[in-house]
């Protein structure tokens, strides 16, 4: 069997993690020895009396700056050779499907989560190979962008899903959102399953599905036509 993806997570907050690794797809992969997820408290790496980990920042200004000492000291404890060091900071690149299933041939990432107005410089200088962030705008800390690049990470990891083929056709594979799906009843309430999908012909269906991805993605997504590729 292969060795399992490691993922450590650095962070002040590590209890906000808990339920999220101990339900569903997480807990399932972690069960089956497909990741190995460690979060790991900032303040133990702490060590004046207060366990600080913030401090003013120089210059002035409003907020707390996340300390350099216990950052560097957390990520030597944990990283390797092979570890990818990922700060999560609504300055860093866009997160998409395509850093998702980069980031899932990775053996070690670590998930450096800030808190107040950020880290220090020297934090992005010395120890991050990675700025990543979920969208445009700001959220209290970095551990609710972690955990949604983990989730997105993770259930890429082959075997998580249970069924090999579930993230095939999935939104964003191949640059399109993905089709309308359907279930039973073949009618319900008036709305009826386009006939297509019960004629049981798999190249029409396909290309129906194809086509459906195609409008959607015009409609909702445009600017993801420019970057479609073909799986």
């Amino acid at each position: 069997m292969a060795e399992p993806l490691k993922i450590d997570v650095i962070t002040i907050f590590p209890g906000m993690l808990k339920g999220f690794l101990e339900e569903s797809i997480l807990k399932r992969a972690a069960e089956s020895g497909l990741v190995r997820v460690r979060c790991h408290d900032l303040r133990a790496f702490a060590h004046d009396t207060h366990r600080s980990t913030d401090d003013r920042p120089y210059g002035g200004g409003p907020g707390m700056v996340m300390l350099p000492g216990p950052l560097f000291e957390a990520v030597e404890a944990v990283r390797g050779p092979q570890s990818r060091v990922l700060l999560m900071t609504p300055q860093g690149r866009r997160f998409d499907q395509r850093l998702a299933e980069t980031l899932a041939a990775e053996r070690h990432l670590i998930f450096v989560c800030g808190h107040y107005e950020g880290v220090d410089e020297r934090v992005r200088q010395a120890l991050v190979t990675d700025e990543i962030s979920i969208g445009d705008y700001v959220l209290t800390n970095g551990v609710l962008p972690a955990a949604v690049v983990i989730d997105a990470v993770v259930r890429l990891l082959p075997g998580a899903l249970g069924c090999a083929g579930s993230t095939a056709e999935e939104s964003f594979r191949g640059g399109l959102l993905e089709y309308p799906q359907y279930t039973r009843p073949a009618v319900f309430r008036g709305l009826a399953v386009p006939e297509v999908l019960l004629s049981g012909n798999h190249a029409a269906i396909a290309r129906w599905r194809r086509e459906q991805a195609r409008q959607r993605t015009q409609q909702r997504r445009p600017d993801l036509l420019a970057d479609e590729r073909e799986d």
